[in-house]
């Protein structure tokens, strides 16, 4: 392969997808385009050249040092495990069952609010889910005590990907952790296991820690700015109540829901733990955690959630293959956006971009703006995209490839900031998935 590391072109590939990302909104097509781009540039131009080397960071995926690498695969099986779970609860109709059930609990403004928030600590798995799931469940409740639809709507999508992203036992957890066991893995980092660096990431996801405090001081208290204030005093003021179409399994229990997900995180968390106890030679929580094997945990926990999701809505659902089916296309675009990153990852390091990209930090910009600056630029993608996945995929490689070889420090704070930056710009993005 030819060395780009002190050319131009190395930068190509990432900032070709960057701008088509950008432009077209379509984040696949443009992770493809950068792929191939830097396929070529690395086979010298040549059809087969750069083929072979396609071939070569496909089998890469899951065959590496001469062995089956099966951790990929595993992720990808949870996200698909975690698409039928959402689609299991959700058709089967428990979603509404819990939202008659609260309706009926829930005495006052501030406590439909809280209810809100609050519930993130059962549907944190995917914020799909959590959307989708929460906003069935407080819609009739907000609507009884005159709570305007832009304040629900500022509760649900507020909550649902800080917490997704800050959380390991969760699609965007699952995928983050994926990325970052990669690029260890591609840079040989070996003071960080893929666990321990999402968690310290986390704890630096200063956007999402913020967002949520704020969330949670919004729901306790009557504060609102600007036109959330208007629409607040003109929900106040409408007559009666707004009247909303139940479904017809408005009549079932609330447990499957309830019990599923307990079953999904304990299982999980459980694995995590004794996956890592088999490593350490004296037992510690901590410990365990460090050494924890993610995928598995993950595809055991996924796994017994969907047996329970299957039990307990026995009789409640008429087409468990075509919920299954649908389960599975939801987490599609997930699946092929992680794929697509991992190739990318291999494209960048190959290129060697993060050792061009340093010789320019290194002349003109001070090492400790870059996370600042990793922030800006994640926040300017995912609000023109609209997706924080996408960004993930892209800017998380070109982050680690210019921290690596810039301030090796300030590789975990540069990754965290590209995951604040995300959840930023989906935030304020008006075509964001979760938004629309």
């Amino acid at each position: 392969m030819i060395d780009y590391s002190n050319s131009i072109i190395s930068i190509l590939p990432p900032l070709l997808a960057l701008c088509l990302a950008i432009i077209t909104r379509k984040v696949l097509l443009s992770l493809g385009i950068g792929i191939i781009v830097g396929a070529l540039a690395l086979g010298n131009w040549e059809i087969t050249n750069s083929l072979a080397y396609l071939k070569k960071i496909l089998l890469n995926l899951i065959y590496s040092d001469n062995a089956i690498n099966l951790d990929k695969a595993k992720i990808l099986m949870f996200l698909f495990l975690l698409g039928i779970f959402t689609a299991l609860l959700t058709n089967s109709g428990t979603n509404q069952a819990f939202a008659n059930w609260a309706k009926e609990k829930i005495k006052s403004k501030k406590q439909a609010k809280l209810l809100t928030v609050a519930l993130v600590l059962v549907t944190f798995i995917d914020d799909y889910f959590h959307s989708l799931a929460v906003g069935t469940i407080a819609r009739p409740v907000m609507d009884k005590f005159k709570v305007s639809r832009a304040k629900l709507a500022y509760l649900l999508d507020s909550t649902a990907a800080p917490v997704c992203v800050l959380t390991p036992v969760s699609s965007w957890g699952a995928s983050i952790i994926a990325t970052i066991a990669g690029l260890l893995v591609s840079y040989e980092l070996t003071n960080y296991s893929a666990m321990s660096a999402f968690m310290q990431m986390s704890l630096m996801n200063y956007y999402a820690i913020f967002a949520l405090l704020l969330v949670i001081y919004v729901a306790y208290s009557s504060f609102n700015l600007g036109a959330m204030n208007r629409l607040e005093i003109e929900a106040e003021n409408q007559e009666g109540e707004i009247k909303l179409i139940h479904g017809k399994n408005q009549k079932l229990p609330i447990s499957p829901l309830i019990i599923s997900i307990l079953i999904l995180i304990f299982a999980t968390v459980s694995a995590m733990i004794w996956t890592g106890a088999k490593e350490l030679e004296t037992f510690s929580i901590l410990g365990a955690f460090e050494n924890t094997n993610v995928n598995t945990s993950l595809v055991f926990g996924g796994t017994l959630g969907v047996i329970s999701a299957l039990i307990l809505t026995k009789g409640k659902i008429t087409n468990y293959p075509k919920t299954i089916i649908t389960g599975c296309r939801s987490m599609l675009g997930a699946v092929l956006i992680l794929i697509f990153a991992w190739l990318i990852s291999s494209v960048v390091k190959d290129m060697h971009t993060g050792d061009y990209l340093s010789q320019l930090v290194a002349g003109n910009i001070k090492a400790q703006f870059l996370p600042a600056i990793l922030f800006i630029l994640a926040s300017l993608m995912a609000f023109a995209t609209g997706t924080s996945w996408g960004t993930f995929g892209i800017m998380l490689p070109i982050a680690m490839a210019i921290a690596i070889k810039t301030e090796p420090n300030l590789v975990i704070a540069s990754m965290s900031a590209v995951m604040a930056g995300a959840v930023c710009g989906d935030h304020c993005s008006p075509i964001s998935d979760t938004t629309i």
